[in-house]
């Protein structure tokens, strides 16, 4: 069988939604693996069965985002958010420290350093970001694709800037990881949720860190942080875990149990084959909307495009079973996977109405 029909095939057996889905920068579908895994599970909490498969999940979900990210299982925490993550990062920081942060980049991302208080937080705008790396910038902390618009970041330059400065890097991939290729090993630290383009439940996050840890202290860690979980249940911990899973935090078993079906469904379908599919859907949209007039915000290769001015439209097209979102008044529309060119079109022919 062709490339493009084992895609097109597994794609239609894994989902059946109900509308014209352009979402997934808010939340991914669920593929049809995960919500029966998601339906096991619960099943296996309501009957008194053994949880130990739920635990392996977890075990296989890191494995799989590993390869993703393409660094040693070793090197991936799982946790629970983005916030969570950036939290410990910033708490590694010495007062006084220099982060460089993008302009109204995505607050999980942002916030921690905030509110610090003792930390010298710089903002400029992401297409400034790599040149703007100084001597005395500490880290420097960016998403990958901008929330909001789905502008990429020059990460390319960031990191060069970086190591010319000696400043350590952190970048979510949160709205990349799934349709973007992702080398987490080019920076110190990466995080992403696995709720919108890895299609799997809300309720997890993982972190990338450097093999030495990075500086980093796992203040957030509990018994599942220790080397030997079920040793570690009282007390202090005696021995924190010699892996990146010293910065886990407790495990939402049910999400990883479907999180699990859904990077084996990325895994098959592969992410150079989701993003061309992506990346043409969304520039199917971005050269109709020039037909109409209309001129988004420039995200070059990007799978979400922003609209501005027609963030009003999406109460509109909610009715008419197109789901969109309103971001500070643009439109955004995510194209992933199970999206397909009627979808676009079906997208522009309400616009122009």
């Amino acid at each position: 069988m062709e490339p493009t029909e084992t895609f097109e095939s597994l794609v239609r057996a894994e989902f059946t939604p109900k509308s014209i889905y352009l979402n997934t920068a808010s939340n991914g579908l669920l593929p049809a693996r995960t919500v029966a895994a998601l339906q096991e599970a619960a099943l296996m909490r309501a009957e008194g069965r053994p949880l130990t498969p739920l635990y392996e999940d977890v075990e296989s979900s890191r494995a799989a985002f590993a390869r993703l990210a393409g660094v040693p299982v070793t090197r991936v925490a799982a946790g629970a958010s983005v916030a969570a993550h950036t939290g410990v990062i910033a708490a590694s920081l010495p007062a006084g420290a220099e982060v460089l942060t993008a302009e109204d980049d995505f607050t999980s991302v942002l916030n921690a350093f905030h509110v610090r208080g003792d930390l010298k937080v710089r903002t400029v705008p992401l297409e400034r970001i790599a040149e703007s790396v100084r001597p005395g910038t500490a880290l420097v902390a960016v998403s990958a694709a901008q929330s909001a618009d789905g502008r990429i970041a020059d990460l390319t330059a960031l990191r060069e800037a970086a190591r010319a400065h000696g400043a350590r890097t952190y970048v979510d991939f949160s709205q990349a990881a799934g349709w973007l290729p992702v080398e987490a090993d080019a920076y110190d630290f990466t995080a992403s949720v696995s709720f919108k383009w890895l299609l799997g439940p809300h309720g997890a996050a993982f972190l990338t860190v450097p093999e030495d840890f990075g500086g980093l202290t796992p203040l957030l860690a509990g018994w599942v942080a220790a080397e030997r979980p079920w040793d570690s249940c009282y007390g202090p911990v005696a021995e924190l875990a010699r892996s990146a899973r010293r910065f886990d935090l407790t495990h939402a078993l049910f999400t990883f149990a479907g999180l699990r079906r859904s990077l084996e469904l990325i895994e098959e379908l592969g992410v150079d084959a989701v993003h061309a599919h992506d990346v043409a859907l969304a520039d199917r949209f971005r050269a109709g909307l020039a037909g109409l007039g209309h001129e988004p915000v420039p995200a070059p290769g990007s799978a979400i495009v922003s609209v501005p001015a027609l963030g009003s439209r999406q109460a509109g097209l909610s009715e008419a079973g197109i789901e969109v979102s309103d971001r500070a008044g643009n439109l955004r529309a995510a194209f992933h996977l199970y999206n397909t060119a009627a979808d676009v079109d079906r997208l522009l022919e309400a616009l122009a109405g």
